[in-house]
Order: structure tokens, then sequence, then C-alpha cells
């Protein structure tokens, strides 16, 4: 398979709105990634990564999917796309439909489409299953790790102008996610987005690389609740976190280059929830690589900032390109954080309990809080057919 077949075949994958199909015709692509990870440092079994599958055991939950995507031409400009996952979240796999939608390629630049979409939170967000399409094995924790929503019903368009520089492309979404689980303090629980808005810029150039910026907002709801036994030995069960339609607002930055030698991809994003008392989140990764023939090297550094405090990780990984559609990858990932935060460690609501009755007491009851620190091996296979 050619070099411009296969990268047809990613961006396929990760965005079917830069192909029209003619009437009749049928595209059927499949993704995997089948990896196992390990963290060394915290060997209490402590849980690592957005739903906690990173332990001190090898397991391959946290970075094993597989998907399968349809792309069928109802029309010369009327097309139907579906896309299904199967993967592990919190330890539980599950089948899931992540694109299903009707697109309308109204002019050659203009495309409208319907139903359920990727939400556009992250550079990375309508390929973040599509391993095969970026450089590491396990994307930065630090970034995304905040926002769990992976895709809405709903509406966008995508209007593309090409110039002398490159494309240009500009996105606006609006829809609704509802009864969505999401993974926080080591237990599930649903979660409501209403009135989500999004938009975004990019600029793919000629030779300088790719730029995109883009916003997302959303009302909230939920209630997270945690279940803990007290100072004097009694449960109890209190609110972690109620949020009733609350603004959620995330703002992101992105940069990618890539002349066949040099790699770069390089994101800044700020994340603010009204009234979930965390404040804002500020978080980015500086990548960097150099590819060797068929052998790439990278490395990567990365931060997360809160009021809490801070977690910052470095990432040495290596690439070797097996075959033109399948990547072995290996990474090394060294985190830390300080400021007693947990940053993407996973605490229970017993740990928030004992932390915050240490807190309270002085130190006379309690746990006092602690920083985390641990050393991350992944191995895996990225593949696309």
């Amino acid at each position: 398979m050619t070099t411009n077949r296969v990268l047809g075949l990613v961006v396929c994958l990760a965005s079917t709105s830069a192909f029209a199909l003619e009437s009749g015709e049928v595209l059927i692509n499949g993704f995997g990634t089948v990896g196992v990870t390990h963290l060394g440092g915290e060997g209490d079994g402590r849980g690592y990564g957005v739903s906690g599958q990173t332990t001190d055991s090898w397991r391959g939950e946290q970075l094993s999917k597989f998907g399968a995507q349809l792309s069928y031409g109802i029309t010369d400009t009327v097309g139907l796309t579906l896309q299904a996952t199967a993967k592990a979240y919190a330890d539980e796999w599950k089948a899931n439909l992540e694109w299903a939608y009707l697109s309308w390629q109204s002019t050659d630049n203009l495309m409208l489409r319907f139903g359920r979409l990727r939400t556009p939170v992250y550079m990375y967000s309508e390929s973040i299953d599509v391993g095969f399409s970026y450089p590491w094995l396990r994307l930065p924790d630090e970034v995304y790790s905040q926002v769990q929503l992976s895709n809405y019903e709903g509406a966008d368009l995508i209007y593309s102008l090409p110039s002398s520089i490159g494309l240009t492309s500009i996105q606006v979404a609006i829809g609704q996610a509802k009864n969505r689980e999401e993974f926080y303090f080591d237990d599930k629980f649903d979660v409501d987005y209403s009135k989500i808005f999004g938009a975004s810029v990019s600029l793919a150039t000629n030779d300088m690389g790719s730029f995109r910026l883009g916003y997302v907002e959303a009302d909230i709801e939920t209630e997270i609740r945690g279940s803990y036994i007290d100072i004097f030995g009694n449960p109890g069960s209190d609110a972690l976190l109620a949020l009733d339609k609350d603004k959620g607002k995330f703002t992101s930055f992105g940069y990618q280059y890539d002349n066949g030698t040099w790699i770069s991809a390089n994101e800044w994003t700020h994340l603010q929830v009204e009234r979930d008392g965390a404040g804002s989140t500020e978080a980015f990764y500086l990548m960097g690589g150099r590819r060797f023939y068929d052998l790439l090297v990278h490395l990567t550094y990365a931060q997360l900032d809160e009021d809490e405090g801070r977690q910052s990780s470095w990432t040495f990984g290596l690439n070797y390109n097996v075959l033109p559609t399948v990547v072995l990858k290996g990474e090394y990932k060294r985190v830390d954080t300080r400021s007693g935060y947990d940053g993407v460690f996973v605490r229970n609501s017993q740990e928030i309990y004992d932390n915050a009755a240490n807190n309270i007491t002085n130190g006379a009851f309690g746990v006092p809080v602690r920083n985390y620190d641990g050393d991350i091996i992944s191995v895996g296979v990225d593949f696309v057919f």
C-alpha cells in the first residue's frame, strides 16, 4: 500500500467530511490498538488515567480498542457515516456507536452534518480512537483526561476555503449529550450536557504545518456522590460535586508539523466549570520527534495545572513501521505531582474524606495529602485497514 493511500485512509477515518462519495458507493474501514501498560512507583494498586485502568499490573484495558467505519453515498451530495468501537471503560468492555450521521455537501466548500458526531474539543478529537493517526501510544494524559465527553447528538457545519498558503476550515457545532457515563473518584456517574456549542478554525498550510483554535461550551448537570467511613467508624455519604446546568468552557490551541523527517505536535488548553470549586485548569504538551527511515524517535513534555497543584511528565517514545498500515510503539513516561495534588492519579472518596479530616483537625485525624509519582511503560501496535 502506498504512502498516499495510507494517508488517505487515515484522513478518511479521522474526518469523513473530506470525502464526498458517489451515489451507491460504500467504504468500509477498520482500525485498532492492541497494547499493554504498567505503572511503577505507586505499588498499592492505585489507578492512573482517565478511567483508572493503568495500575501496577500489566493490563491491556487502557490502550486496547477496535473499531470499524462505514461510509455510504446515498446520493452524490448526501452520505451516511457510521463508526462503532469496542473498548474498555472503567474495567468494563463496551460497544459504542461513536458516529452516526447524515452529511450534505451543499457546495464544494460547505458540508452540513446531522446526527451523532464527535465533540470538537481537542486537536485529535475526530481521530481520538484511531491511534495510527498520532505518534503516541497513549495521548498526553495531562490534556486528554480533562473532558471525557467524546460525542454528542446535534449538527455541525464545516466550511473549507483553499488559498495560496493552504486550506482554512471553519467548524460550528450545536447539540446535546444526555446520560453519558463518566469516571470520577474511582466510580462511574451519569452526566448530562445541554446547549453544547463549539467552534473551531484550522489552517493546514502548504509548508509550515497545521494550526487549530477551538472553543466549546455546555451546560453540565450531574451529582457525584462518594461513600466513606468517618473518623468515628460510621458510614457516610456526601456530594463531591453537584452541578445544575452550570456552564463549562473549554478553549484549545494546537499545532502540528510533519515534513516526513521532523515531526512536532503541541496543544494548550484552558478549562473552567462554574461552581465546581476547582477554579480554572490549564494544560499543555510539547512534542518533537525525528524519523530515521521506518523508526520514529519522539520526546514529549506535558503539564497540568489546577489551583490544587501541578502534574508534569516526560515521555520518550519509539515507533517502528512494521508495515505501511501497522506501527509498533513503545513509550516510557515519568510523571510527578506536587503540592499534594493527585493529578490524573485516581483518588477515591474515602481518601478524599481522610485528607479533608486531616486538614480540618490539623493532623489529629485522617491522612495528610500526598504527592504522587510513577513510571509508566506502554507497548502496543496501532493498525488501520
